[in-house]
């Protein structure tokens, strides 16, 4: 049974802020995908996340800004770098609903290292830029490292109006306030807060991507259900927990 996501994620939904930093110019790509074909990629003890039976996969590029520890200020240099991301949608049987990483390439290689090591988050180290042209905005990435090496994407889009009212699809894909990972043997939730996204239409012009299939997942077929621009959000992060095992096991 498909459950709405709530506008905005409580500020009490932790006391304990471990990480905060702002995502800028975001760029946010979603395609439809049947839930069986995504089920097996996600951790242990989550299901893919559906809105009228259909789940969602998304290519989302933007600027990590001030990255840094708990409430402290951001680190400099290695806290600010363009980040591409490819992820799934999924909900765990507490009803928290999130969003599960396929990759995640950065500009910097600190933050890769670090993001790996801890959560065992699939960052990768790729060259990545943003090219602007009065409203036509062009993301680029290049991976590095570890592979497949060589892997580009290429987004061009126009940012039109702001939305007063999301649809269902755009609610849908961008209410998020946690991801899911599975790190040292174990299903995470690592929760996060920020304001309701301040959206705007953007009309696709060009897309020529390998980020998706190097996810694992099929080409997707067609144009995007859904492409969106934020001007970006202020993010705080809360500290994982640990999903429960099923009783018997």
């Amino acid at each position: 049974m498909d459950i709405e996501p709530v506008d905005c994620a409580p500020e009490q939904a932790f006391r304990r802020v471990t990480l905060r930093q702002r995502w800028e110019d975001l760029v946010f790509l979603h395609w439809p995908v049947a839930p069986g074909h995504v089920a097996p990629l996600l951790p242990a003890g989550t299901r893919p996340d559906t809105l009228d039976g259909v789940s969602y996969v998304g290519l989302i590029g933007f600027r990590m800004v001030g990255l840094g520890l708990g409430r402290g200020p951001g680190v400099p240099y290695f806290g600010t770098f363009w980040e591409t991301n490819v992820r799934l949608y999924s909900v765990d049987d507490t009803g928290r609903r999130a969003v599960v990483f396929r990759s995640l390439d950065a500009s910097r290689l600190v933050p890769v290292l670090v993001a790996r090591a801890s959560l065992r988050l699939p960052y990768l180290w790729s060259g990545m830029g943003l090219d602007r042209d009065g409203d036509r905005l062009t993301y680029r990435c290049r991976r590095r490292w570890p592979g497949p090496a060589g892997a580009t994407s290429r987004i061009v889009v126009r940012v039109g109006t702001p939305i007063a009212a999301p649809t269902p699809v755009e609610h849908f894909v961008t209410a998020r306030w946690g991801l899911h990972t599975r790190a040292w043997g174990r299903t995470r939730h690592l929760p996060n807060w920020h304001p309701r996204w301040p959206l705007h239409r953007a009309e696709l012009l060009d897309l020529d991507d390998d980020l998706v299939t190097a996810a694992g997942l099929p080409r997707p077929i067609g144009p995007p259900a859904s492409v969106l621009y934020s001007p970006g959000v202020a993010v705080r992060f809360g500290a994982p927990v640990t999903l429960r095992r099923p009783a018997g096991r």
